[in-house]
């Protein structure tokens, strides 16, 4: 409790006194019916606090967790997560659930939903690890928006990027999963956490190793699953990379 919360003002005399008394020591007017019983909080004395107080106290507490939460991390590992198990519960084809297909006709919107969509549970849960380590950091300085809207961008430039290479080769193909959101939640996260290092006061260690690993794991996924694109991979960690350099910019 601060010093100014210690003190109450007598109306009789105006003078300051301590709230756990009930009359004024300097004029003997009555400050209070009776003086608040104390609880320890905190390794000190507080008054109690009312069960209204307490039930506002908690809520807002509770609120307060709750504005913590990585919510886009979750949505980014979710989404896909569902589409997954909805893909095989059905028995549908990858491209029924939002893939591209090289050549392309006319369905644009499938370069948004690509990066959700995922054939098998092992490269969704290497994508889903490398966001679950660096989003919630993302979050934590950029906000709920301009996280979502970062991960949705290099996911999805990421694939029309693979998508204009394949296209230029002519070959035949499908392009799905978030390598490239994946890598460019690596390379934006390192960006602006290097630009906060040079900071006073910055305390937040950087693993350098665990960074070059995840983002290794993520560049070599092409050679052992089919459908992650390296093009893909490398457009997605471009895109976050300038976007984390110009945050780190914009927050100086």
């Amino acid at each position: 409790m601060s010093e100014t919360e210690l003190r109450v003002v007598c109306k009789s005399c105006g003078a300051e006194v301590s709230p756990y008394v009930t009359e004024c020591p300097y004029c003997g007017a009555r400050v209070r019916k009776r003086a608040p019983k104390l609880e320890r909080r905190d390794g000190g004395l507080e008054p109690k606090l009312s069960r209204r107080e307490r039930r506002r106290e908690r809520q807002a507490r509770a609120e307060s967790e709750v504005d913590r939460r990585p919510l886009v991390t979750l949505a980014a590992i979710a989404i896909p997560a569902v589409a997954l198990l909805a893909r095989i519960a059905a028995g549908g084809e990858l491209e029924t659930f939002g893939a591209v297909g090289v050549p392309f006709e006319s369905e644009w919107w499938r370069f948004i939903t690509a990066p959700f969509a995922y054939l098998n549970l092992g490269y969704l849960f290497a994508v889903a690890l490398a966001l679950a380590v660096f989003g919630p950091g993302l979050e934590r300085r950029l906000g709920r928006f301009a996280t979502a809207v970062l991960l949705l961008a290099c996911g999805s430039l990421g694939v029309l990027a693979a998508y204009g290479i394949a296209d230029g080769r002519d070959a035949v193909e499908v392009i799905a999963g978030g390598n490239g959101m994946a890598l460019g939640a690596i390379a934006a996260w390192w960006m602006i956490v290097r630009a906060e290092e040079g900071r006073d006061g910055y305390t937040e260690p950087i693993d350098v190793v665990g960074v070059l690993v995840s983002a290794g794991v993520i560049l070599l996924l092409p050679v052992v699953v089919d459908l992650a694109n390296p093009w893909s991979g490398l457009a997605g960690g471009a895109v976050g990379l300038l976007a984390g350099l110009a945050a780190a910019q914009l927050r100086r």
